[in-house]
């Protein structure tokens, strides 16, 4: 009209959202604001589009971790070990942290997740430079090589823990674009690799012992949008899988802790190990 051409509402949001005011936050400290500040969506995909496979496969862990129902029950140490931390997992107190990780790290490591060469760490601390400010994101578990190149990262949700406590999930983006950043000047100064232009990086969220995968991917232009507070043009897009578990009304509450369920989410567990590389 009038020789003009009118803005789209696609438009008009971008508009909006280029000038959006940000902030130097912690990594820990992001929310969905975030998210939309730097232009990036999270989409949640079936099994079948998110794993790239039509069948979920079976779980290559101890077979007694999947029938049995009660730690007290298990014939060897190692299931005695994933289930009782299962356990501490699925009813956390009030206060407590650290339950998560604690079985996050003996699941992934039952799983075959820690082959020599890679190590699970619990909370770390990552560099993360924001608004042209230096910040930090603390994973709750993340497993790196010898090298300290990360591939996968893990961050529970900790609404239990304070109402003011956010979404796992904004979080645990700005803990990949921090590892993104930090592999790469890894592979510069220590490797003597050239930096890689995008990286997909593995990560997790938990609510006690009920997972939610995703796939990351991050580039050179978020992260350099982030260290300087602006609003990248590529849009970023982050897959993501929430199980499939038969009672879906309750899988909270339940967890891994039912057999149908675990049997699920084992097999999600093993299809999932293709994107940690």
């Amino acid at each position: 009209m009038f020789g003009k051409r009118r803005l789209s509402l696609t438009n008009i949001s971008r508009i909006f959202m280029a000038q959006m005011i940000r902030t130097a936050k912690s990594g820990n400290d992001w929310t969905v604001n975030e998210l939309n500040a730097y232009n990036i969506t999270v989409v949640y995909q079936d099994a079948a589009t998110f794993f790239g496979m039509p069948h979920l496969p079976a779980p290559t862990i101890n077979p007694n971790v999947i029938t049995t129902l009660e730690c007290d029950h298990a014939s060897d140490d190692e299931t005695y070990r994933v289930l009782r931390t299962l356990d501490l997992a699925t009813s956390i107190r009030p206060a407590e942290e650290s339950a998560v990780d604690d079985f996050a790290v003996i699941l992934l490591r039952a799983l075959g997740y820690e082959p020599r060469g890679r190590t699970l760490r619990i909370r770390t601390d990552l560099p993360l430079v924001i608004c042209g400010e230096n910040r930090q994101v603390k994973t709750d578990v993340c497993l790196i090589d010898e090298h300290e190149i990360i591939y996968l990262l893990l961050q529970e949700d900790k609404r239990h823990l304070s109402e003011t406590e956010g979404d796992p999930e904004p979080q645990l983006i700005a803990e990949a674009i921090a590892a993104f950043a930090l592999n790469n000047r890894n592979r510069i100064l220590t490797l003597g690799l050239p930096t890689l232009p995008s990286k997909v990086l593995a990560g997790i969220t938990m609510m006690g012992t009920s997972p939610i995968f995703y796939k990351i991917n991050v580039t050179v232009e978020l992260v350099d949008a982030v260290a300087g507070g602006a609003y990248p043009a590529t849009q970023t897009i982050v897959h993501a899988h929430l199980p499939a578990v038969p009672r879906p009304h309750r899988r909270w509450d339940e967890g891994m802790k039912p057999l149908d369920s675990r049997r699920v989410i084992l097999s999600c567990y093993e299809a999932f190990k293709r994107f940690v590389n």
